[in-house]
């Protein structure tokens, strides 16, 4: 059996344990000696600049950046690999203006959230928290099933075993050392991610000889660098205001905002965390179109893949899985404590327990419980892109009024919640079924034939585009 496979199942297995147990030991060891509630939230907010880097990229850079961009490039083309690249990498634009912002007004805070819960009432409040843990959960499970189905491509080994060894092992030293342990690792997996980067994306330049230019791509597949391909310019504002507007809700980011030793820290850092993510999510949607254009019938999600191994190289296969491994360690630490940050910081005005409730041990609880479930999720494999899409759409019916109202204090909890509801209803009924064929509106309510060919064709880029921007326009109505 493992003669179809790169790598023996017991070759893969070992090195999993071995690198998911030095992210472990090295994580807990160093938390060690900085224990305390700051430094599980905040990391006592002294972060410096190389720390503060890496740990933005590492966070940032999760195993998706394997898949995703290759997959979409094939269908998208150039448009969507510039819409994925710039999309990842905006909120670090947005973060320098706001994080300065939300530094001055909440010195002491750590998480978005609580700005909502001053800015608006509970009712709101809680729908917005309840909105930004089920993403961060969508992207837990897409971290750990993508790493799972890596090594099961490469080793053959079950899904299963790889899900319960990463979770078990960032589980460990993340609920134990909190951020200050998910920002020393994310340095370390920085670095092992950046050289193995650099290795493999040489390898490919270097042995695709002529293929890996935007010239074989013309020729090929002229469509995908056409100007007048509307998928390019559709797929590529589709996959922008996505990504950009679920990681603005990232509860990961927001802390690194607080963790900076000073504002003058935290905007060099995310300047520099910008011009490192752009080039590295490009690189691998052009991967893609590269792949894709050799041979249609490659899996398109699986483009980086076919042309890192087409020489089926051990030693190769054996850096793809340390690679994988440290991209998903890396964001999964990263996931596990801003939710379980979120439950601490927020749970005391959500759920308004007893006094005496130790909301940190609850979150730890609470975190093994989510775990437990994309453990479930990861084992079987399911195709979390549909739910992740659907926790962008969620997003994206938040994002303008959430950051619109940090300078309109004119903006009620009345208005904002009609605003973001009217964007969630318009972006539901455009929103695609699963085969992308319909949607609730298109199809179902009223027959496909009374609207243009561009919106059946088009149902995910408009369901996005509804649901951001319908809230603008009540916002404007009602004022």
């Amino acid at each position: 059996m493992d003669k179809t496979y790169f790598i023996s199942q017991s070759t893969s297995l070992t090195l999993v344990i071995i690198i998911s147990l030095i992210f472990a030991i090295l994580g807990l060891y160093y938390s060690k000696k900085f224990q305390g509630i700051n430094n599980y939230l905040t990391a006592n907010r002294n972060i410096r600049l190389f720390s503060l880097t890496t740990s933005l990229v590492a966070s940032a850079l999760g195993a998706w950046i394997l898949f995703g961009p290759a997959a979409a490039s094939t269908w998208g083309g150039l448009g969507a690999v510039i819409g994925y690249s710039l999309g990842t990498a905006f909120p670090m634009i947005f973060l320098i203006y706001l994080g300065k912002k939300i530094r001055n007004e909440f010195p002491r805070g750590s998480s978005l959230i609580e700005f909502m819960r001053k800015k608006f009432g509970k009712s709101l409040f809680k729908l917005i928290l309840l909105m930004t843990i089920f993403y961060m959960f969508i992207f837990l499970c897409a971290e750990v099933t993508a790493v799972a189905v890596l090594i099961n491509y490469i080793s053959g080994t079950e899904l299963w075993i790889t899900a319960l060894i990463v979770l078990f092992a960032t589980l460990s030293y993340t609920l134990y050392g909190g951020l200050r342990a998910s920002i020393f690792t994310d340095n370390i997996q920085m670095i092992v991610i950046g050289v193995l980067l650099v290795v493999t994306v040489s390898y490919i330049i270097s042995f695709t000889e002529n293929e890996f230019s935007f010239a074989f791509i013309e020729e090929k597949n002229p469509q995908l660098l056409s100007s007048s391909y509307i998928p390019n310019y559709t797929a590529g504002l589709t996959f922008f205001i996505a990504v950009a507007a679920t990681n603005l809700f990232h509860q990961g980011n927001w802390q690194r905002v607080y963790a900076a030793k000073d504002y003058q820290t935290l905007k060099k850092s995310l300047i520099i965390s910008f011009f490192i993510i752009v080039p590295i999510v490009f690189f691998m949607g052009f991967a893609g179109m590269v792949s894709f254009s050799i041979n249609p019938g490659n899996r398109p999600d699986l483009g980086f893949f076919s042309l890192l191994l087409k020489e089926r190289s051990e030693l190769l296969s054996l850096i793809i899985v340390i690679l994988g491994l440290a991209l998903t360690i890396s964001t999964v630490d990263t996931l596990v404590n801003a939710i379980s940050s979120l439950f601490v910081v927020d749970g005391k005005a959500t759920f308004n327990l007893n006094k005496k409730t130790d909301y940190l041990k609850l979150s730890k609880y609470f975190i093994i419980f989510l775990s437990l479930i994309t453990f479930i999720i990861a084992s079987k494999g399911f195709d979390v892109l549909y739910l992740f899409l659907l926790a962008d759409l969620f997003c994206c019916a938040f994002v303008f009024t959430v950051f619109y109202s940090f300078y309109n204090k004119g903006i009620n909890e009345k208005t904002a919640y009609i605003s973001i509801l009217v964007g969630l209803l318009g972006g539901f009924l455009m929103f695609p079924f699963p085969d992308f064929s319909k949607s609730l509106l298109v199809g179902i309510l009223a027959p496909k034939e009374m609207f243009s060919p561009f919106v059946v064709q088009s149902l995910l880029f408009l369901s996005f585009i509804v649901a951001t921007f319908l809230p603008a326009i009540i916002l404007k109505i009602k004022r």
